[in-house]
């Protein structure tokens, strides 16, 4: 069973000293990051995306940790775009793709392999081009040769995952240019407020109890993770949290997008992570199991619940509900208990007003709440409060990518250093 060190995670100085590359300091500068892309993004000439032809389509290529920002273009350009996106990681390019099309290459160092390729065999098929990069990189040089617009990432840039928000600004706003979503300055600077906001209520300074990140990653240590999306906006949302989960907390989170992942997900409240499954017919009782009330205290514009009889178990209080732990449970005669199955459900603001396909789908995020909560799965939830598209999806990024880094840290690991991968590295070189 992993062990988080709550009192770490109250402990600037310590936190400062595990987390070698400043992780903390880079994600609290999200906000910072959309407004100084704007004014990069403004200087590299973007309007003149909105001079050409619009495009038959767009096709974006991205990897690793900068492969959101295709998720993130496909999510919001899909409802109204009048060409489609789509996403690409590599070669081969599409047959179709030409002169008529644009690329969009996406490499925080403008050297991945993938991302670099694409722009390389798209330039020579002379279809349009948008990089987004360091400035003296091959993407950069392959863009300007073939005439493209090229945008830089500025200074002290170091790791994709941290810096997202540099990557994805000059993107929306080509994409703007062309016509294929709303995503104008003011929208991009609400988004920075609204970053700048979450950075400040999960900054190192604040205490486990209220941080709302520090209390995501405390509930989270002890679980076998699953992240479920309540639409499109949440599933993007989930599938970058199991990312940052994955990559910089080391601990494998499965995700979902409800509708089509409720089956999946609820099956697992079957198998051997739960309170009521994993055990041989007629050792317990097949009544369905009821946990205390649910505490949705603490943080107001994202609201985390637990079940109370979880959280006293854990600060080794009395729990109530019958889906706790064996009292008499020997742990040298029967083994260590195996973790539970945490469920993370990020849900979007509710719709105003409400429609009757809004009311469908919140009915379904009850029904897999109440259903986990009654298996006996620790549940939190995460809300994005009101705001354009890619404000509310700001909400939850901050919110997975700050409590990813706390469960790293929590854990006694450096949240930017991997030594496997670094391994990885040297024997694929």
């Amino acid at each position: 069973m992993p062990y988080i060190d709550e009192a770490l995670l109250d402990d600037e100085n310590e936190l400062a000293r595990k987390d070698s590359r400043e992780t903390l300091r880079a994600l609290a500068s999200a906000g910072a990051q959309v407004r100084e892309a704007v004014t990069l993004t403004q200087e590299a000439g973007i309007e003149r995306l909105a001079t050409m032809d619009r495009p038959r389509s767009v096709l974006v290529a991205a990897i690793g940790g900068s492969a959101i920002v295709a998720e993130v273009l496909e999510l919001l350009a899909e409802p109204g775009s009048p060409v489609p996106v789509q996403a690409r990681r590599n070669l081969p390019l599409p047959g179709w793709v030409g002169p008529l099309d644009l690329v969009v290459a996406v490499s925080l160092s403008g050297r991945a392999p993938g991302p670099l390729a694409v722009a390389a065999e798209a330039a020579r098929r002379g279809a349009m081009l948008l990089t987004v990069g360091a400035d003296d990189s091959p993407l950069a040089q392959v863009c300007r040769q073939a005439r493209g617009v090229h945008v830089g990432v500025g200074r002290h840039r170091t790791s994709s995952r941290t810096a997202l928000w540099t990557l994805l600004t000059p993107v929306l706003m080509g994409a703007d240019q062309l016509g294929l979503l709303e995503a104008p300055v003011t929208t991009l600077e609400a988004v920075a407020t609204r970053l700048d906001t979450r950075a400040e209520q999960m900054r190192p300074s604040s205490d486990s109890f209220v941080n709302p990140a520090k209390v995501l990653a405390i509930s989270l240590a002890e679980t076998v993770p699953v992240v479920l999306g309540d639409g499109p906006l949440g599933g993007v949302a989930a599938a970058r949290a199991s990312s940052m989960l994955a990559r910089t907390a080391r601990v494998p989170a499965t995700f979902g997008e409800l509708p089509d992942a409720a089956s999946g997900i609820v099956a697992c409240f079957d198998g051997p992570y739960t309170a009521i499954g994993g055990r041989r017919p007629g050792t317990y009782d097949d009544s369905r199991i009821r946990l205390g009330d649910i505490d949705t205290s603490g943080w107001e514009p994202h609201h985390f619940a637990e079940p109370e009889g979880e959280l006293m178990e854990r600060r080794g209080g009395a729990a109530d509900g019958g889906g706790e732990s064996d009292i008499f449970a020997d742990p040298y005669l029967d083994g260590p208990s195996p973790p539970r199955l945490g469920l993370l459900m990020l849900r979007d603001a509710p719709t105003e007003p409400a429609t009757p396909e809004s009311v469908q789908a919140e009915a379904l995020t009850d029904a897999v709440l109440t259903t986990a909560r009654e298996a006996g799965v620790r549940v939190m939830e995460v809300q994005a409060e009101a705001g354009a598209p890619i404000v509310r999806l700001a909400d939850h990024v901050a919110a997975a990518d700050f409590t990813a880094t706390y469960l790293a840290l929590g854990l006694g690991l450096d949240p930017s250093v991997s030594p496997h991968v670094a391994d990885l590295r040297d024997r694929t070189r």
